[in-house]
């Protein structure tokens, strides 16, 4: 890694920002491909077998090394003025945001200087679960849905051109393709894919778990990147792929590849901070932890700071030669988006897992089941402590299904109608460990239960009590994170898809007894990579770092001490009982 001129940071801590422009040969071919995706279903298999021309040299006259304000301009020449919705900001342009989720991709067009979108697409995206414990996607898939939420998003906005563009993605997800071609050499293994649990089984028995954990801030588990990388890797080769010839990814590098035509292989340092492979002091891959994983550093892309830098658009949805600016997984965006940049101050994503997390001082150790993670790399790195969740708006999303609901509607919004009906669970818990728990237990041998039912547990209750888990379990995080004293969330910032539900929100803030703000954007991700690429551009001000959030008024905790701690013990008795344990007679429980 270098210095990027003017930033004056530490070696360490910076990657370059000259960027590779894509051929011409690279831009035609990747044109055709956009055009065939976006014409019909068949342009997945031209997805899968399109050639691209791999350059791993840098161009000193790379449009980045121009001053910021002066790329504004010249995008704006060269292009022309933009149309459509960007008529209303002709001086400040607009930023192109990809957020690439678990189950959809997303494009928002935003005006930096209001900080919303004014105008969007989305396009949904399949997930597999071929085997207990096992999730997968399709990378073709992934790529061409992207491409379709950008040509609606464009469509809407009556042709605007962005001035620049913004990446958020979903975590720990890897994908495998051939430097070569392109093509996708296997299945997305997705973040909740639990395959590799025994060979971070066998990691922990060797005895490097500690080693792993003081480098990286992360626990040994199959959540985390590389031991899906390597399995990945074991198979291209299998299956007569030459080691050299596999790149091995986050999905943000997998975008970056195909949105610059193969001329970028680069990831931003947030994503490979959840990996296993990433040092958090030095910011950069780790020789000893690849050599645990057995991942060659070829095979690896480029670690770049969020705001350094990834290459140019090739041509396609998009002009030729609209820079990639910013790019932060998407909880790390969202975290962005609220401006929690100190500690005190901690979010909740809730989308198909949940991820709490809140700024600390450094890359100490975190309380046992929390992580240490970097939550972005600018001048200098913020560092976070973070908890995940496996399962939260898919549970709600399972329990709708199992009591019948609309496939039409949110199982948030099911769930929340019905409950309305219970003033409590009746005792009922829902403990959904679908693929074990997740943070603060990391217990992947857990399973999925559902504790005092009766003859009379009504529909409304049960409904109530999905909810309940998944209150419960962001408080099990928020209790874990704060248990050493050197942390400690005074209010907590919430957004995502199940914010929606006043009553989950309430449920939230009487088990972590604070106030609980929800965004009023929905799309915290989205917006806080673009306010990132906006600072980067020099498009907004950049001091005092605050985020665009302007939340509405907040939830207050409506019941007392007495009453949460007896709730809380309630839950415990079930988590234990979803891992196996006895639970004593006086219904204590470890949460460890």
């Amino acid at each position: 890694m270098s210095v990027s001129p003017g930033r004056g940071c530490r070696a360490t801590v910076r990657t370059r920002s000259t960027l590779v422009e894509p051929t011409t040969t690279t831009s035609q071919r990747t044109d055709d491909l956009l055009r065939s995706v976006g014409a019909h279903p068949a342009g997945v298999d031209i997805c899968r077998e399109s050639t691209y021309v791999w350059r791993s040299s840098f161009k000193p006259e790379s449009i980045f090394t121009l001053r910021r304000s002066a790329l504004i301009e010249k995008q704006v020449r060269q292009d022309g003025s933009p149309s459509g919705a960007a008529d209303a900001v002709p001086d400040a342009g607009l930023v192109l945001s990809i957020d690439q989720g678990t189950t959809n991709a997303k494009a928002l067009l935003v005006d930096p200087r209001t900080g919303r979108a004014v105008a969007s697409g989305a396009v949904a995206v399949g997930i597999s679960f071929p085997a207990p414990g096992w999730v997968e996607q399709d990378p073709a898939e992934i790529w061409s849905a992207t491409v379709g939420a950008v040509t609606a998003c464009l469509a809407a906005a009556a042709g605007a051109v962005p001035v620049a563009i913004a990446v958020t993605n979903q975590r720990e997800s890897v994908v495998a393709w051939n430097r070569r071609t392109g093509a996708p050499l296997g299945p997305v293994l997705g973040w909740q894919d639990a395959r590799t649990a025994a060979a971070c089984d066998q990691l922990v028995a060797a005895g490097v778990a500690d080693e792993v954990r003081a480098r990286t801030g992360l626990s040994l588990d199959p959540m985390f990147s590389a031991p899906k990388m390597r399995l990945l890797l074991d198979r291209a080769v299998a299956a007569g792929v030459a080691a050299e010839d596999v790149c091995l990814g986050t999905v943000d590098a997998w975008l970056i590849w195909n949105l610059t035509g193969g001329a970028v292989f680069a990831t931003e340092a947030g994503n490979a901070s959840r990996t296993l492979l990433f040092d958090l002091t030095s910011l950069d891959w780790h020789p000893r932890l690849l050599e645990v994983f057995g991942i060659p550093a070829t095979a690896l892309p480029e670690v770049r700071a969020s705001d350094a830098g990834f290459g140019v658009t090739a041509a396609g949805v998009l002009p030729a030669g609209v820079p990639i600016v910013a790019v932060l997984a998407d909880s790390h965006a969202a975290l962005y988006h609220h401006g929690c940049t100190e500690p005190g101050a901690g979010k909740a994503t809730y989308g198909t897992g949940s991820s709490i997390m809140t700024p600390c001082l450094g890359p100490d150790a975190a309380p046992a089941g929390i992580a240490t993670t970097l939550a972005w790399l600018t001048a200098v790195p913020t560092y976070a402590r973070e908890g995940n969740i496996l399962a939260s708006g898919s549970a709600l999303d399972w329990m709708a299904r199992t009591l019948g609901g609309d496939a039409d509607r949110s199982g948030g919004a099911f769930l929340t109608e019905l409950a309305a009906d219970a003033d409590d669970t009746g005792g009922v818990h829902l403990v959904p460990a679908f693929t074990g728990l997740g943070a603060p237990y990391w217990d992947r041998a857990a399973t999925g239960v559902v504790t005092g039912v009766t003859g009379g547990t009504t529909r409304s209750q049960l409904a109530r009590a999905a909810l309940e888990a998944v209150a419960h379990q962001v408080a099990d995080v928020v209790e874990a994170i704060e248990s050493d004293g050197r942390a400690r969330i005074d209010v907590l910032h919430a957004d995502g898809g199940a914010t929606a539900s006043g009553l989950l929100m309430q449920l939230q803030a009487d088990l972590i007894g604070r106030p609980v703000h929800v965004a009023d954007a929905s799309e915290a991700s989205a917006l806080g990579v673009a306010l990132l690429a906006a600072r980067t551009l020099g498009l907004v001000p950049t001091d005092p770092i605050g985020g665009t959030d302007q939340a509405s008024e907040a939830t207050a905790p409506a019941i007392g001490a007495t009453e949460r701690a007896a709730r809380r013990r309630a839950w415990a008795t079930a988590v234990a009982r979803s891992r196996g344990r006895t639970v004593p007679p006086d219904g204590s429980v470890a949460t460890t």
